[in-house]
């Protein structure tokens, strides 16, 4: 994992953990298989194809999302026991990574690629859970730093070794294939304006 959250499955793992916070049932995954004895995007493409044209963006992008349903869906699993969910999990590697071990809830929502209310949520239930607290920012008398205790990172090690046990559900491509896919996201990353290219 980089020292930043991936910014499309960071963006939704917390729109959905809100969206559960709030009690919407609009973005919660399907948590099983369906085992539907068709392919419904396939499907769905066939028929924008003849009625309106060329398919294969809102295909690719259907299939994009169904996607990140699926792995936030199964990372959700897998650090279940933990007693975290993926978005808080972040969030732990990410203060983990910092020199210190603290960083500015700003940051933390730059970092996250996130919107401040949900950076608050998320470290809220981490300061209920003692895996994080909050301490005044001494370079900023009227901010806050989110810093990770000891038990924080403890259950975030934990953690890191079941997803990585689980390849984080992405077993199934070999290296080859899940560098062609970051590199075929990045680029519409940079599009949306995400970074600068280098």
């Amino acid at each position: 994992m980089s020292t930043y959250a991936p910014a499309g499955l960071a963006a939704v793992t917390h729109s959905v953990e809100n969206a559960r916070q709030a009690g919407s049932r609009y973005l919660v995954a399907v948590s099983k298989p369906l085992g539907l004895p068709f392919d419904p995007i396939a499907r769905a493409a066939e028929t924008w194809q003849r009625r309106f044209g060329d398919a294969r963006p809102m295909a690719a992008v259907t299939a994009i999302m169904r996607v990140q349903q699926i792995l936030l869906s199964q990372l959700d699993a897998l650090l279940r026991p933990h007693d975290l969910t993926f978005a808080r999990y972040e969030a732990l590697v990410l203060l983990s990574f910092s020199r210190e071990g603290a960083l500015p809830m700003r940051i933390i929502g730059e970092r996250l690629m996130v919107h401040p209310t949900s950076v608050t949520n998320t470290i809220d239930r981490l300061e209920r859970q003692k895996l994080v607290l909050r301490k005044p920012n001494p370079r900023d008398g009227r901010g806050t730093l989110a810093e990770i205790t000891s038990e924080g990172r403890a259950v975030m090690q934990r953690a890191t070794t079941d997803l990585m046990e689980a390849e984080f559900g992405m077993g199934g491509y070999t290296e080859d294939q899940l560098r062609d896919i970051f590199s075929l996201l990045r680029g519409l990353r940079i599009t949306a304006g995400d970074f600068k290219d280098a």
